[in-house]
């Protein structure tokens, strides 16, 4: 019997996997490395986080973002310098290498509970019998389609997470949906690739991360907003260090809380290559959409409440992630219904265990009961410390009532 079995290989995967490693936690882990950077994301975009909150973590802080460019001579600072799509696949399977060798490229097909814990299928046919399971999935999984395009087929409708490779679409006329850096990237990259791509976003107006000036910081400003791996700001402080505390705040306000933090918007380095060159349809809601004579019919709503009709080859709905956990179709239907779920997210314990016992929840999946911190690579650092403090506990206490043979004694 395994201790732990952990799905998924991204930043939070990885992250608990070295943090077990270093404390002796028997586990396996599996899933394929950087999958949502390396498949899901559009060639030659970068990161809106700055470079010190783009680290995968270890326990003893020992590779770092910081490290592993200055091993390769890339280019890297703190802040101001924004880190390349390229960069950070490049580290994350650096990171696998060098602190988790134990990585399985194979896919969890199924699980089951069992008697002692959960029944784990790979798609190579093995059954792995594990106590825990920590589910790390990304966000690939929640990838949301409005529900009036998704009747489209899939010749004329995608998801962002689609298009790894733009390339395909050089000369094609495309319209991207959405208002956040999803749909910026995807357009800028999609016109400098020779498509004829326009944007349509029910926004008002398009928001943009501040340009860094490249000069200090006065000791009032790092006071009123000090800076944190989620950006400047009181709040954002503490959304990014007090995970905990945002744990035991009431449920509403938690719920609430992610939703509207952190909204919609584009790094400073996407706003020359959308603003000007890209034409744009703001203020403008998607009504529906169908097919005629090869093309869809894009039907869209402006603020004024007049409507009218955008002709494309193909749309893309760069419209974001919504976590509901009855897409993860490898979850046996009878752990879906003893799941307590808000909004679609399972409900977590202080030390992220799910309603199921043993089944822990990291990641994304995680946002609502530790904040947004939990939709970026910074959370994943609190997120394996947690579990691997909670794995450390249990294992100790299983050790330590596990029966002992008895011995037989000679008499003097």
């Amino acid at each position: 019997m395994l201790s732990t079995a952990i799905i998924g290989a991204g930043p939070y995967g990885l992250s608990v996997a070295a943090h077990f490693r270093r404390s002796g936690i028997p586990f396996r882990i599996f899933g394929r490395p950087m999958d949502s950077w390396l498949a899901h994301m559009p060639k030659g975009m970068m990161l809106k986080s700055d470079g010190f909150a783009s680290d995968i973590y270890d326990p003893e802080s020992a590779f770092t973002l910081r490290q592993f460019c200055a091993e390769r001579g890339i280019e890297y600072a703190d802040a101001g310098v924004p880190v390349k799509l390229e960069t950070f696949s490049a580290y994350g399977l650096a990171f696998r290498d060098r602190m988790v060798p134990e990585l399985e490229d194979k896919m969890v097909i199924s699980v089951n509970r069992s008697r002692d814990g959960f029944r784990l299928q790979l798609d190579d046919g093995e059954t792995v019998q594990a106590r825990s399971v920590v589910l790390a999935v990304g966000i690939t999984h929640f990838a949301y389609v409005p529900e009036n395009l998704a009747h489209l087929p899939a010749e004329f409708l995608s998801h962002s997470a689609r298009h790894h490779e733009v390339e395909p679409f050089r000369g094609r006329n495309v319209v991207v949906i959405g208002g956040g850096s999803s749909a910026m990237d995807l357009a800028g990259l999609l016109r400098e690739a020779g498509a004829d791509v326009q944007l349509v976003s029910r926004r008002e107006e398009l928001k943009f991360h501040s340009q860094p000036t490249g000069k200090p910081r006065t000791r009032w400003q790092e006071i009123r907003h000090p800076q944190s791996g989620l950006g400047p700001g009181m709040r954002s402080r503490f959304f990014a260090n007090s995970p905990l505390a945002f744990h035991y705040l009431p449920e509403r306000f938690r719920v609430e809380a992610v939703r509207r933090t952190l909204g919609p918007s584009g790094g400073w380095f996407i706003r020359d290559k959308v603003i000007g060159k890209v034409p744009l349809h703001l203020g403008c809601t998607p009504q529906g959409a169908k097919v005629q004579d090869g093309k869809v019919r894009l039907n869209v709503r402006a603020a004024d409440g007049s409507e009218r009709e955008i002709v494309t080859e193909h749309i893309i709905t760069a419209t974001g992630y919504r976590v509901a956990l009855e897409r993860l179709t490898f979850l046996n239907r009878e752990i879906l219904t003893q799941l307590k779920t808000v909004m679609g997210s399972p409900v977590l314990s202080s030390s992220f265990e799910s309603s199921v016992p043993g089944l822990y929840f990291v990641g994304v999946a995680a946002a609502n009961s530790f904040g947004p911190v939990m939709r970026f690579a910074f959370g994943a650092g609190f997120a394996a410390r947690r579990v691997t403090q909670t794995m450390v506990k249990t294992l100790a206490k299983s050790t330590a009532s596990a029966p002992v043979a008895k011995v037989a004694t000679t008499a003097e």
